[in-house]
């Protein structure tokens, strides 16, 4: 099965597939590329969810509200960042770095006080570092091996602890026995008073534990937004997604397990 992921070699993303033994790789520019073409039928995704420190990665967000795609496992990966450069410290002008490793190292970049130039991936932040005279760029220990930036202040993430979430998305749900989580997407198209209390009531007296939920605006107007919820699966998941489509729009996206990945 070829798995789409995101590129140049040297992302975190790449990393996960790496640590799965994905056989048949194919890079994306981005999460939009990689979710259009799952839909079309070319392969399976592998894309990040969330991150400890910086929150859900909007475009993938976005992606499983426009496309017919479900979830089909999910992988947590230890992320820590590095600062790249062929030059040292004090003679950077420009940081290059992806908008959420700029948001998950804030502290550092803040204290240096150094420019930031936003890219699509740390792999392409190690490309351009290499490209532009005194520049740096902010990636993983593998992508400056890969790229032969030396690194020259290591693990500038705010959190020691930093880890993201990724999933594997398909056009198929899972067929995996061993269900741990379930996704669903609620769209209310209207608001209204008692919508949320409703809910999160369908999970709590079947006793079932809401794992997280994240609002997205709805891109139709101002004010009004979709919900993305995430629940430990249990035998009581289909009465309680039944539930919710009686209530509101509901969007399935699968149940699904976690995939351990080695550190």
């Amino acid at each position: 099965m070829t798995t789409i992921t995101l590129g140049p070699e040297g992302t975190f993303s790449h990393e996960v597939t790496l640590k799965l033994k994905c056989r048949e790789l194919v890079f994306a520019p981005t999460i939009h590329a990689i979710m259009a073409a799952v839909a079309k039928g070319d392969g399976d995704g592998v894309v990040p969810m969330e991150n400890s420190e910086a929150g859900g990665v909007g475009e993938t967000l976005d992606g499983l509200s426009k496309y017919p795609l479900y979830i089909t496992g999910e992988m947590y990966l230890p992320i820590h960042h590095n600062l790249a450069s062929t030059v040292p410290l004090k003679e950077i002008r420009v940081i290059f770095a992806h908008p959420q490793t700029h948001e998950q190292c804030s502290d550092k970049i803040e204290a240096w006080g150094i420019p930031v130039i936003h890219t699509s991936s740390n792999a392409a932040s190690a490309q351009e570092a290499k490209r532009v005279p005194n520049a740096g760029a902010i990636l993983s220990e593998a992508a400056a091996n890969l790229y032969r930036l030396p690194i020259i202040v290591p693990a500038v993430q705010n959190n020691p602890d930093n880890i993201t979430r990724f999933v594997r998305i398909s056009r198929t749900p899972s067929h995996d026995p061993r269900l741990e989580k379930c996704s669903v997407l609620i769209d209310p198209h209207r608001d209204r008073p008692g919508l949320l209390s409703d809910l999160l009531g369908a999970f709590a007296k079947r006793k079932i534990n809401l794992t997280r939920i994240e609002s997205r605006p709805s891109k139709r107007k101002m004010g009004e937004y979709v919900f993305f919820l995430d629940y430990a699966w249990t035998p009581d998941a289909p009465e309680v997604l039944k539930e919710l489509q009686e209530i509101t729009t509901v969007k399935e996206l699968g149940c699904y397990r976690r995939i351990a990945v080695n550190p």
